[in-house]
């Protein structure tokens, strides 16, 4: 059959600008993860989990995970504070995707993030790095609400078989005891200001070296902090930054963790850890935080720590300015991670 017409030869270009394109993290090629007949490896898996069920003030964190993307287009190349380009280096990153979730049942939806977090830290990472991490890939999750992080940590602690250090930036010590509140509402198990409780009590993470970073909430009773205490977590106030400074802080982090060699480090980071002047788009903002190039200097100085996984939340960009602020910095934080993923990996070839 005879062609209707002559299709021109298109000139290629190598330069695409960055506001074009599908909205993956940073451009990386989006791979369909869960899907049955999909084999290929990667290194470093960037999943949505657009869940916000657990809110107790401002909904709209479910459409976390699509600003973030959008915000990150700018994102391509070296870091030149950490000196590496992620994107051109021994790791295969890819973005999978939202994990697919019933929206309606708080309880069956976290037992789908769990098994779908499981899923891709037990697909092989790519043989020339087996030896890293046991062949475990690196998770990076984009938020959805904090009540994500449990079962996040369930499967990390399933894939790593051991409890990890759990670095947690976040303005709420996020260890609200369900016995004590909320105890007719069964639904409200799990939320937003829980998901640390449970991850302890369940032993997912360490002891004595887990943290909150950026507190300065105010609490429901003084003896929360007791109970924090007895959970296994130390806690590094906003107002720290007065007496402490930014170096002073970052130390304290390090002191807590203990020896980079001995640990494997999880950063859960809540967007509420900076001050909503600069960070306005979250459910429950808290003034007095963290500005963005602290927080971006804190982070890079925990540079030579085996990072496993991290997560991004309560990004609600329906409070966001039409700048964007949040989802930029919200995209901005995960790469400065990224780059310190790849940095570790690279030099513990």
């Amino acid at each position: 059959m005879p062609l209707l017409f002559n299709r021109p030869i298109l000139e290629k270009d190598s330069y695409n600008p960055s506001f074009a394109g599908i909205s993956t993290f940073a451009h990386l090629p989006y791979l369909q993860c869960w899907a049955e007949d999909a084999n290929e490896d990667y290194d470093i898996a960037v999943m949505g989990a657009p869940y916000d069920i657990g809110v107790t003030f401002r909904t709209g964190a479910r459409f976390g995970p699509s600003a973030i993307r959008e915000g990150s287009k700018r994102i391509k190349g070296y870091n030149n504070e950490l000196h590496i380009n992620p994107f051109k280096s021994w790791a295969k990153a890819v973005d999978c995707g939202d994990i697919p979730f019933e929206p309606f049942d708080s309880g069956h939806a976290m037992s789908q993030i769990e098994s779908h977090a499981k899923y891709l830290l037990t697909r092989p990472a790519r043989p020339t790095h087996s030896q890293l991490n046991g062949g475990i890939p690196r998770l990076i999750t984009l938020g959805g609400d904090h009540t994500i992080l449990l079962p996040v940590l369930r499967a990390m602690r399933e894939a790593h078989g051991r409890p990890i250090a759990v670095v947690h930036f976040d303005s709420h010590l996020d260890t609200w005891a369900p016995e004590i509140y909320n105890v007719k509402a069964r639904g409200s198990k799990y939320n937003h200001g829980n998901p640390l409780y449970h991850a302890s009590v369940e032993g997912l993470t360490t002891n004595g070296t887990s943290m909150h970073v950026g507190i300065r909430s105010s609490l429901y009773d003084k003896d929360d902090i007791l109970r924090d205490e007895q959970l296994g977590f130390k806690m590094i106030k906003a107002n720290d930054i007065f007496t402490l400074g930014v170096e002073g802080i970052s130390e304290r982090i390090r002191e807590y963790l203990g020896s980079p060699e001995e640990v494997l480090v999880y950063l859960s980071i809540d967007i509420d850890v900076i001050d909503p002047s600069m960070a306005p788009a979250t459910g429950t903002p808290e003034t007095g935080g963290f500005l963005t190039r602290e927080m971006r200097y804190i982070l890079r100085s925990l540079y030579g720590y085996n990072i496993v996984g991290t997560d991004i939340v309560e990004v609600a960009p329906a409070y966001d300015t039409q700048a964007q602020l949040t989802s930029f910095l919200a995209a901005d934080l995960i790469y400065e991670i990224m780059s310190m993923m790849v940095k570790y990996g690279e030099e513990h070839k």
